[in-house]
């Protein structure tokens, strides 16, 4: 979306409304605010008339008792005044709060339902930016900015038909200067909603670039980038703080105009309403030049301030339409599946499947194959033949282009993702760990795998001793990433999560690629463990992996070229038997 597109749309009346319907379900908090937003206005405009008439009735006539009622009763609009400003300030926070988090939700929802393509494309820091610091300008549209804007005007009506009742010449003069600050809002709020626009835009781009270099940090440091990076963070820094200087520069411009012009009038009421009682000296309406200062602070304060309260709605509602962006975004896999199996054998099959991750670009070119249940397969083959490509369409991360993949018999699309994956577990060469307990990151907090489940399976794979090593067993907090645990640590981890889940097909992504000796010899026993008994398969990237292996499927640039056990495939001395003696024999001699 273009930067005129947001504009076009910043202040666009569908939007506005889709904004506003989400306060349906909190419509007595929406009504609370705008009652209270009329009685702040009621009650500011009520001292300009009790000034009046202390100033005319009571001082005049030297009334001490009319003047101890009307102060009495100005302390009671002012106690009003407080009051009501208290509840507006709270319950329209509270119905701004309580917005954002239903929408956070729904986008928090909406983005865990989409393809892995749509984060293959995205900025993990954009995408933190529209869940969080988008999500607090949307809530102050009701707390600091639509809101704010009625109970103003409210006041500046009231006010100027005050005016005109007490003094219509004086009004009028006052009436002369509001164009001026009409115009100047007007002239401040084009260029606001501009400036607004490009500082989201770099808020952005600053989260996105620190989140990737923080989460990267050890490949900075390892290619010594640190001083390239730096420039880099310079240079966004520098674009960041320009576009706020932009809207400190609007800023410093528009509001001395605008108290220059209230001063200005001040002076003018001052001066022709004195003038006016010289000239007709049975008027005496020396509280009424008392009552219009009031007033014009009435009339001019909400004036500057709805300049600076429309700005804080545009900013609102520039980032609901980036939200709202997403959340209109159709990017998920169609769970329209009915199909919910308890008992899934596994066995697989893989039908003339095409894919590919950009479209007209093919990654995978008609694969055919099964797998039956229980059985062991190993896939092997250069680095982009498609092994790991076949992982992720068996787990509908992606949409198969045509083709179909069977499990029991079943089309894949016929059960409903949950039901799917809750009978698949994946081991992968990267392993994510939360920054949470062992205990929980192996239950991913399944609240129906108890700990002592967990140990029972720990012991099972030979992996308990390692963890009861660690200070806090299965309470120790691993950080984040798992960032406290080695490379094989993490990868013992993966594989206990893997077994708890019990799983009728089992996947290993290269789960051996990176790890030390010790560690792998752990890893294997806990392979050898927990592909018992079901279907497991298996990116190889180890020898002793792949000789187990009841078949293997060997492939090359997205299609299969040879398939057999280890022995078989050997004796053709074919790709397999190439890539054997480059990759593996050295291995074995070793």
């Amino acid at each position: 979306m273009s930067k005129n597109d947001e504009i076009g749309k910043a202040f666009d009346f569908g939007l506005f409304k889709r904004v506003f319907e989400h306060t349906k379900p909190y419509r007595v908090i929406f009504w609370v605010v705008a009652f209270v937003a009329v009685l702040s206005a009621g009650f500011a405009v009520e001292i300009p008339i009790l000034v009046r008439r202390i100033i005319n009735e009571a001082l005049e006539n030297k009334d001490a008792q009319q003047l101890f009622t009307l102060v009495l009763l100005m302390l009671g609009v002012l106690f009003g005044q407080v009051v009501s400003q208290l509840l507006f300030n709270y319950y329209a926070n509270l119905l701004g709060e309580s917005v954002i988090k239903d929408i956070r939700i729904r986008l928090f929802k909406k983005m865990m339902s989409f393809k892995m393509t749509y984060f293959d494309n995205s900025s993990i820091g954009v995408l933190v930016t529209r869940a969080v610091a988008d999500m607090q300008r949307i809530g102050e549209i009701f707390s600091q900015g639509f809101f704010v804007i009625v109970a103003d005007v409210l006041k500046m009506l009231s006010a100027a038909a005050i005016m005109l009742y007490a003094s219509w010449k004086l009004a009028l003069i006052v009436f002369a200067i509001l164009p001026i600050i009409l115009i100047a809002t007007r002239l401040f709020q084009q260029a606001m909603k501009v400036a607004f626009i490009e500082v989201r835009a770099q808020v952005a781009n600053l989260n996105s670039f620190v989140q990737e270099r923080i989460a990267g940090m050890k490949i900075v440091q390892l290619f010594n980038r640190e001083e390239i990076e730096k420039e880099k963070f310079r240079s966004i820094n520098e674009k960041h703080q320009n576009a706020w200087l932009k809207t400190v520069w609007y800023n410093s411009i528009f509001f001395p105009v605008a108290e220059i012009s209230y001063s200005i009038g001040i002076g003018l009421v001052v001066y022709f309403g004195v003038i006016q009682n010289i000239e007709n000296e049975a008027l005496n309406d020396t509280g009424s030049i008392f009552a219009f200062f009031f007033l014009m602070d009435l009339l001019f304060r909400p004036l500057r301030q709805i300049a600076d309260k429309f700005n804080t709605l545009q900013m609102g509602m520039v980032a609901a339409n980036r939200v709202f962006k997403i959340l209109d975004t159709d990017s998920h896999i169609a769970d329209t599946g009915e199909l919910v199996k308890e008992d899934v054998k596994g066995a697989i099959e893989f039908k003339d499947v095409r894919f590919g991750y950009i479209e007209d670009e093919e990654v995978l070119h008609g694969i055919s194959f099964s797998v039956k249940a229980g059985e062991t397969v190993a896939i092997v083959g250069a680095t982009g033949a498609g092994k790991s490509t076949i992982i992720n369409l068996l787990n509908r991360f992606y949409e198969i282009n045509s083709g179909e993949i069977l499990v029991d018999g079943h089309s894949i699309r016929d059960y409903t993702l949950r039901s799917l994956r809750s009978h698949i577990a994946i081991v992968l060469q990267d392993v994510f760990l939360f920054a949470d307990t062992i205990a929980n990151n192996i239950s991913l907090r399944d609240e129906s795998i108890s700990l002592e489940e967990i140990e029972a399976a720990a012991k099972q794979i030979g992996v308990h001793e390692f963890i009861s090593s660690l200070p806090g067993a299965y309470q120790y907090n691993v950080k984040e990433r798992g960032t406290m645990l080695s490379s094989g640590q993490r990868q013992l981890i993966a594989f206990l999560r893997a077994y708890v889940s019990d799983p009728s097909i089992l996947i290993l992504d290269e789960a051996t690629s990176s790890v030390d000796t010790y560690s792998e010899q752990l890893i294997q026993q806990a392979t050898d463990k927990i592909t018992e008994g079901r279907t497991s398969i298996i990116i190889a990237h180890r020898l002793a992996t792949i000789k187990k292996a009841d078949k293997i499927i060997v492939m090359d640039a997205g299609e299969i070229v040879e398939i057999g056990t280890h022995k078989e495939l050997l004796e053709k001395g074919g790709y397999y038997n190439d890539l054997y003696e480059a990759q593996f024999m050295a291995e074995e001699v070793a």
